[in-house]
């Protein structure tokens, strides 16, 4: 009877292996979700934003936390569950019952395949679109939407640039006591004071029209300062130094076809360096899950057995994943400043999980070999 491709004992292992996978995962991805959300609390505790859009801006940035954490996570449940079946004896037992370090593996292997499947369309389609809908959503927020919430007796900072006062609020919505600090103009910033104004729906966004008032303006040339009064202005709150409202995308917007084909992108073909490190980058870091799981796969299924443990091979296999991080993200910089060290890129994603299987796979692989010519021989 043919030995069945998966056994029971691949499918017991499987099955800690995925479980321990999906906890750590959402574990780590609810904690660094946590931290980084305490950024956006200010839009909902000073600008008066709901707790649910809150919740869809933040949410946004949960598929690149779970592509950046997903090949850690699978490194440290390999180490984990087999360290844990090599403290239980249960790899001692298996191995007595003829299990090749193949074998043994199979497991871990079929996991690191789903998690660098997972990366794949994480890092190809997901984390792109919600990334972008996070920046546009992001943009919205600050530009446009924050320009309604105005509130009585506090500095409201509408962009990086322009703030704006107001003393109260009516019941219609008119504003009284309005002071705005305009520096989107270069060479000149200028204070507009206002004894009322309402909100309104200008050619760029949201707008506010003053009503008697005044604006003072010092001249850098002459020092003098210039008054200037007014019955009626009106003032956009999304018009930017530039005069336009434009928001610029980055490269973890983009998609695969746009990093590899900058000149038919709107952005600077000056910057293709750092968009053909970001297309390589998505296609190699998911080969880092594996890589990282052959790691783990070394350290326990490698050495003698000892009754009270081995926290050598372990803390060895912690500090390679932590210098491998660190050197994916040295590469990433050189090869953005000179794209002929694209090529390390993949030697660094690629070459350990190689090295690994070789010394792990290699002494079984020869075995069969020198059996075969040995049968021949024969």
């Amino acid at each position: 009877m043919p030995r069945p491709v998966v056994t029971r004992l691949d499918r017991y292992v499987f099955r800690q292996l995925l479980t321990a996978l999906v906890a750590a995962t959402s574990a780590l991805v609810a904690l660094i979700w946590l931290t980084q959300s305490l950024r956006f609390v200010e839009l909902v505790v000073n600008r008066g934003l709901s707790l649910w859009v809150f919740l869809q801006l933040t949410g946004l940035l949960i598929p690149n936390f779970v592509a950046v954490i997903l090949p850690i996570t699978t490194f440290v449940v390999v180490l984990f569950v087999y360290g844990r079946l090599a403290g239980d004896r249960e790899l001692t037992v298996m191995r007595a019952a003829g299990m090749s370090p193949l074998a043994l593996s199979r497991p871990a292997l079929s996991l690191a395949v789903l998690s660098v499947v997972c990366c794949f369309v994480l890092n190809l389609a997901i984390v792109p679109s919600s990334y972008a809908a996070f920046r546009e959503y992001q943009f919205e927020i600050r530009n446009r939407i924050a320009a309604f919430l105005l509130q009585e007796g506090v500095f409201t900072p509408v962009s990086d640039d322009l703030t704006v006062y107001v003393r109260s609020r009516d019941v219609d919505g008119t504003l009284r006591g309005i002071l705005v600090e305009d520096g989107r103009q270069k060479n000149s910033r200028a204070t507009i004071l206002a004894e009322r104004g309402r909100l309104i729906n200008g050619p760029n966004g949201p707008a506010v029209l003053l009503e008697n008032g005044s604006r003072e303006e010092v001249d850098r040339t002459t020092g003098r300062l210039n008054v200037l009064t007014f019955t009626q202005n009106s003032v956009d709150l999304t018009q930017t130094a530039k005069g336009d409202d434009v928001r610029y995308r980055d490269a973890n917007e983009m998609s695969l076809a746009e990093l590899l084909h900058p000149e038919s992108s709107a952005l600077n073909a000056r910057d293709a360096g750092k968009f053909f490190v970001e297309a390589a980058r998505r296609l190699s870091a998911p080969l880092t899950a594996a890589s990282f799981a052959m790691v783990a796969l070394l350290s326990v299924l490698t050495g003698t057995f000892r009754r009270h443990g081995n926290v050598l091979r372990p803390l060895t296999a912690v500090l390679t994943v932590v210098a491998l991080l660190a050197l994916q993200l040295a590469v990433a910089n050189l090869a953005a400043r000179s794209t002929a060290l694209l090529p390390l890129i993949w030697a660094v994603a690629a070459g350990p999980g190689l090295i690994c299987a070789w010394l792990l796979y290699g002494p079984q692989l020869n075995s069969i070999g020198i059996d075969r010519r040995m049968v021949r021989a024969g």
